[in-house]
């Protein structure tokens, strides 16, 4: 194990080389571990970095000072900083983490870089802690939102997908590795309305979970920068103008030039034509249908009975007077 190459990445070389020794011991390795160092790295840490939060953000309230402190912080960030640093190939583990793979497990990584801020104060002072917590953490202020910083990705992703009325993302246990109480999770997060699929693996779920959705979040972000936005087509309205009782409608343009009448429009043209019909037949059927009337009156007049319904007609007197001389006669 060469402690030079990991001084070199630090930016500090110990003049107490048993300080750097004791800092990348765990405790499953011996008595003359790293947890009174790690105590004191993690107050010189939070100090350093309110410091530098205090200088960077002068707009910043307390309470947001606090929020971006806390998550500069965490187990999670100094976890990600021991990851870049390789700090795992120099820890100084026992025989059963080593089994059980300590040297992944980010609560060890994180400890140990703490201890190393410890270690670094009592070899060479506050300076130079403050140097080195400067100089590893710099880098991601500069690549932070203040705004959403302490945020988790999860949380990122789903009041992102709510801005853009996208259904919120699926997650799923796609494997998991390592053994029961040593758990490494693969995750699987699935925006399906963009055809996303992202994998994410973490210590437990919950981690890669948060791992999955950072780069599912990132996925989203370009796809949609991708997508030019589509501008909603007002459709016309007409059952509400036909319950309003509008009898036409605007004519969608066609690729030709003409015309063409939605249904609602059709309908209407086709009641007013009814209604037109039947005005101009009213009059003729009217017209015709007194002759009718009077035709059938006098057929029903043709028919009466002679004996019982006829009425009696005048009596001629000449006829009489002329009929009685020739019956003298004839006598």
């Amino acid at each position: 194990m060469d402690v030079s190459l990991l001084q070199n990445r630090l930016g500090h070389t110990f003049k107490d080389a048993a300080l750097l020794q004791q800092a990348l011991t765990h405790r499953s390795h011996s008595g003359l571990h790293n947890e009174r160092l790690e105590f004191l790295g993690d107050s010189i840490l939070n100090c350093v970095v309110a410091s530098l939060l205090f200088d960077r953000y002068a707009k910043i309230d307390e309470g947001d000072l606090s929020r971006l402190r806390a998550n500069l912080v965490k187990q999670q960030s100094l976890y990600e900083i021991a990851q870049r640093l390789e700090l795992s190939q120099f820890l100084r583990l026992g025989e059963g983490e080593l089994k059980s793979g300590g040297f992944r497990r980010p609560s060890i990584l994180a400890d140990t870089l703490e201890a190393l801020f410890g270690a670094i104060f009592l070899d060479a002072g506050f300076d130079a802690a403050r140097t080195v917590i400067r100089a590893l953490y710099v880098p991601i202020l500069d690549t932070v939102d203040p705004k959403t910083l302490g945020k988790d990705a999860k949380t990122l992703l789903q009041e992102y997908l709510q801005s853009k009325k996208i259904a919120l993302p699926q997650y799923n246990v796609v494997a998991t590795h390592g053994a029961a109480h040593n758990q490494e999770f693969e995750i699987e997060c699935l925006v399906p309305k963009l055809d996303i699929q992202v994998f994410g693996t973490g210590g437990s779920r919950r981690a890669g979970e948060q791992a999955a959705a950072k780069l599912a979040l990132e996925a989203v972000q370009t796809a949609l920068a991708k997508t030019p936005s589509t501008v909603r087509k007002s459709k016309p309205r007409a059952s509400q103008l036909k319950l309003a009782g509008i009898a036409t409608v605007q004519g969608e343009e066609l690729a030709d030039g003409g015309t063409r009448q939605s249904k609602a429009a059709k309908s209407t043209d086709t009641k007013d034509a009814k209604a037109e019909t039947k005005a101009e037949a009213k009059p003729e059927a009217k017209s015709e249908s007194k002759p009718a009337d009077k035709a059938e009156g006098k057929d029903k007049s043709a028919k009466l009975d002679p004996k019982t319904d006829a009425k009696p007609e005048p009596v001629n007197a000449e006829l009489d007077l002329s009929i009685t001389p020739q019956s003298k006669t004839a006598a």
